[in-house]
């Protein structure tokens, strides 16, 4: 077999096809492999058909196709199918070879394998690639992380096949080893708290106001053409539109209200514990998805608690719609905001040095998250490369303050109307806590000294203080509450 592909993949599952597709018509010849052979002649006699893709039937043969320096991408179910391909892979390899893993790995599982490969002379690239099967096929965000060198020998590729916006390729090198898989995962969060953010605001809108799907359609049609355009607003509203076959209702109310969650979304939470950044829009948005799950639960228990005691909503609908709107937006900027911390978190310490307006701009188009306002995400990042938190640039500021009144409204509405929104109301809390100069938090230290010693600072002078918050002598709290709610005896007793 000559020496021929400019690149191979392996894993030919729909984003696997779609991207060698997607290569192939961008003019590069791809060698495919997959280890059900059927998959791969299927793929050959139907949409390879024709084009400059070369089946292969074993990883030999597949590894043999590839011209040098080999680029082999991998594109198959996370964990460890990912290690038993490199295994299978790496001893058929050279020195100076590229292996690609472009599934939704968890980073540490990239550090590690970039680490034990580069030890072999191979090069070995994370890549995060967001679009779904869409974004594969006509162009995706790629976030690769990994060697810089093996970096410039893949990008005339990637930069090739990724998604265009203004004459600018979705793909910039991220930064080493588990970089990309790092931004791709927080993507995913992020992507987790703008749908249930969407989700909320529905909410709101069908059960306080009692909005219907075509109405709904043209509310969400309506917000994609002004500041939340995005291609979550847009495939909503076609959403809406879309009638059941069967019974002629709207679909969405026919689709049963129980959802899951994958891997991204627990790692992005864990590892924003672990550095101690809050993601609370995420958590929220995760924790609905677990809530979901429990429909029967839920059904049992909606026949038994009850329900808010007050009459339905009686106030201006058009002012409503406009305050989740802008509810909406402003949590939307805090989910950014705790996105891009988390970011900037991990590039400290895992020393990646992450350009987080280079994340910005490619997240513009190809992505789920792809939406208008990341342009002014890279703007404020240009006029600030060390930015610590989103809301501090200017022009995020001043649309908090706009929209923060509305924010109030729809939380507030939705809160007395009994309409669950936690993502709203974890955005909400953030930014009353952040904007805070002085919190609770005395309190909690001084209950911390009182009941372990763990010492407290104070505001009027440096230092560590413990305090002994009881006298000799004195009965504990709680021994009190006993004493006095204990029944009193006779005397002969």
């Amino acid at each position: 077999m000559t020496t021929q592909s400019d690149i191979g993949l392996i894993g030919l599952a729909v984003m696997g096809e779609n991207l060698v597709l997607n290569m192939e018509s961008k003019g590069f010849s791809v060698a495919v492999f997959n280890r059900t052979t059927t998959v791969t002649e299927r793929f050959a006699a139907t949409r390879g058909k024709g084009k400059n893709v070369l089946p292969t039937t074993t990883v030999e043969d597949f590894v043999r196709a590839l011209k040098r320096p080999r680029k082999a991408m991998i594109m198959i179910k996370a964990g460890k199918p990912v290690d038993q391909v490199i295994a299978e892979l790496a001893p058929l390899l050279e020195r100076g070879d590229i292996i690609i893993d472009g599934g939704n790995s968890l980073f540490t599982d990239t550090q590690r394998r970039c680490k034990e490969l580069e030890g072999q002379g191979i090069h070995f690239i994370g890549c995060g690639v967001s679009g779904g099967e869409e974004g594969a096929l006509k162009g995706p965000s790629l976030m690769p992380g990994g060697s810089r060198e093996a970096y410039e020998m893949i990008a005339p590729i990637f930069r090739k096949i990724a998604a265009q916006v203004d004459g600018e390729p979705c793909c910039r090198y991220m930064g080493p080893d588990g970089a990309g898989h790092y931004v791709k995962m927080v993507h995913n969060g992020i992507e987790y708290g703008d749908i249930q953010l969407i989700c909320e605001a529905y909410a709101i809108l069908k059960n306080v106001l009692d909005l219907q799907a075509d109405e709904l359609a043209e509310i969400f049609a309506e917000w994609n053409r002004g500041a939340l355009e995005s291609y979550l607003i847009e495939i909503t509203a076609q959403i809406f539109r879309k009638k059941d076959p069967e019974t002629g209702k709207p679909l969405v109310d026919v689709i049963l209200d129980k959802a899951g969650q994958k891997g991204t979304g627990l790692w992005t939470l864990q590892s924003a514990l672990a550095q101690s950044v809050v993601i609370s829009t995420i958590n929220a948005a995760v924790e609905a998805r677990v809530i979901s799950s429990r429909k029967d639960e839920r059904v049992a228990a909606s026949k038994i608690l009850p329900q808010p005691a007050i009459p339905k909503f009686t106030g201006d609908r058009k002012q409503l719609i406009a305050a989740v709107h802008d509810a909406l937006y402003a949590s939307k900027i805090v989910s950014y905001a705790q996105g891009m911390e988390l970011l900037g978190a991990a590039s400290t310490i895992y020393h990646w040095n992450l350009n987080f307006g280079d994340i910005a701009t490619i997240w513009r188009g190809g992505c789920i998250i792809r939406a208008r306002f990341l342009n002014r995400i890279t703007e404020a990042y240009a006029r600030n490369p060390s930015l610590h938190n989103l809301l501090l640039d200017s022009y995020f500021t001043d649309i908090i303050a706009q929209t923060q009144h509305n924010w109030r409204v729809a939380v507030s509405t939705a809160i007395n109307q009994g309409v669950a929104v936690p993502a709203f109301s974890a955005s909400l809390a953030y930014f009353d806590s952040y904007r805070s100069a002085r919190l609770p938090a005395n309190l909690l230290q001084a209950q911390r000294d009182f009941f372990g010693a763990h010492t407290y600072e104070r505001v009027d002078k440096p230092g560590v203080f413990h305090t002994e918050w009881t006298q000799p002598g004195d009965q504990p709290a709680h021994k009190v509450a006993e004493a006095k709610a204990a029944p009193k005896r006779h005397a002969g007793e």
